[in-house]
């Protein structure tokens, strides 16, 4: 185009070049010439002149504007091909905590964080996007490195979308602000609530995992009279009789005491293939590398206690009333116990709950991802009960405690559990 522009004036500039040659040469010895030449060829000559400088710019505005051409289409082919892969990847995490979690409430979240960066994507050029995208000729297709679709389970599946996702959400947030800064900010916010799903999940499923084969939940109580030995002796039994987690619950001994009755149960459950839970004190359960913690009503909140966590633990919550009870649901706890189901003689104060508690309290938690576990005044004679209104794991202290036979009890509790 700006070729056309000059060729106009293409025969006067070849004419008055010509004119100014012959005119300068027809002068004596053509020293000095320039200065005496007629007007016309000084015309000609700056015309000349100017054409090639207008010509130099046109065509440098003409390599400007195709490379820019090329950046604007690069840029988006890669928010386009950002955008699909955290929304795939969003899409998976979904499903995964719908599916595998049964998690009501972390589904929801992954939905929103999904859905909200739909919205954003949508604040830019839709048109663009889809006339960028190049699927066939991209050079990333078929690439790929040893082990990058490797899966083994579907806590694999969520590790790898989280990761897509996230990345895909730092590399929209960066590039999209070369043309919309305020969907960069979007994007960058986005980024940071992925983060906190990614960690809220792995804790929920980490200790999803662990609480999935419990069945029979065995609580040890030592005081100041009893011997540690003894707590050992009882906690050995009830493994050996099929107990699948052991909550150790500590009253007026020291700390030190505590921490060393803590590590020695927490290795004999590691050992045995047995959960460990730690009852109110989120300290000695860390160091002592406990499974879990569980917490009453008058403890450490939930959401300071989480703060103390040195890898990803278990929470249990306990609860004697629906209001309790959808408390801990909204909090996040990992498990809460029902109870007291029955009397019992270890916390003669607390009034029972009933049959009916367990089941209104099951059946809100169908659909949370939240186990539970049935407490208080629970034996072998009773423990059918229990499992008719609903409980599936069952926790028990004074009836495994006062038998003469601590594993043949457990072991006779754990058939009645597994067989309702």
């Amino acid at each position: 185009m700006c070729g056309r522009r000059l060729a106009p004036h293409n025969e006067q500039i070849k004419t008055g070049i010509t004119g100014f040659v012959n005119w300068e040469g027809s002068q004596v010895g053509g020293v000095g010439s320039l200065f005496f030449a007629p007007l016309s060829v000084w015309r000609s000559y700056i015309a000349f002149l100017l054409g090639l400088i207008a010509e130099f710019f046109c065509q440098t505005l003409v390599v400007v504007s195709i490379i820019g051409h090329i950046m604007e289409r690069a840029i988006f082919r890669i928010i386009d091909a950002n955008f699909n892969r955290g929304r795939e990847a969003g899409r998976v995490i979904e499903e995964f905590c719908r599916f595998c979690l049964n998690s009501t409430a972390l589904t929801a979240r992954a939905k929103e964080l999904r859905h909200r960066l739909c919205k954003a994507a949508s604040q830019l050029d839709a048109q663009m996007l889809i006339a960028a995208r190049d699927s066939d000729d991209d050079a990333g297709f078929g690439v790929q490195v040893a082990g990058q679709m490797k899966r083994a389970n579907l806590h694999d599946c969520f590790v790898a979308a989280a990761r897509r996702l996230t990345e895909a959400l730092r590399t929209l947030a960066e590039v999209s602000q070369t043309i919309d800064p305020s969907a960069a900010q979007v994007f960058e916010n986005l980024r940071f609530a992925a983060y906190t799903l990614e960690k809220d999940i792995f804790s929920f499923s980490s200790a999803a995992e662990k609480l999935a084969s419990v069945r029979l939940y065995v609580l040890l109580t030592t005081g100041a009279d009893s011997q540690n030995s003894q707590i050992f002796d009882t906690a050995a039994a009830c493994i050996e009789g099929g107990a699948d987690c052991l909550q150790l619950r500590a009253k007026g001994i020291s700390d030190h005491r505590t921490l060393a009755l803590a590590g020695e149960i927490v290795a004999l459950c590691r050992d045995g293939g047995v959960v460990s839970i730690i009852n109110d004190r989120v300290d000695i359960a860390v160091a002592a590398g406990a499974d879990g913690v569980h917490l009453g009503q008058n403890d450490m909140p939930l959401a300071q206690s989480r703060k103390l966590q040195l890898k990803p633990m278990i929470f249990g919550l306990s609860t004697h009333s629906t209001e309790q009870l959808k408390k801990a649901i909204s909090e996040g706890g990992n498990y809460v116990s029902l109870g007291p189901v029955f009397a019992t003689g270890t916390k003669p104060q607390a009034s029972p709950v009933g049959l009916e508690y367990i089941s209104r309290a099951t059946e809100l938690l169908a659909d949370t991802g939240v186990g539970h576990v049935a407490i208080g005044g629970i034996t072998l004679e009773n423990v059918s009960q229990v499992l008719q209104a609903g409980a599936k794991t069952i926790a028990v202290c004074s009836a495994v405690a006062n038998s003469s036979n601590q594993k043949k009890m457990c072991e006779k509790l754990k058939d009645k559990i597994t067989s309702s």
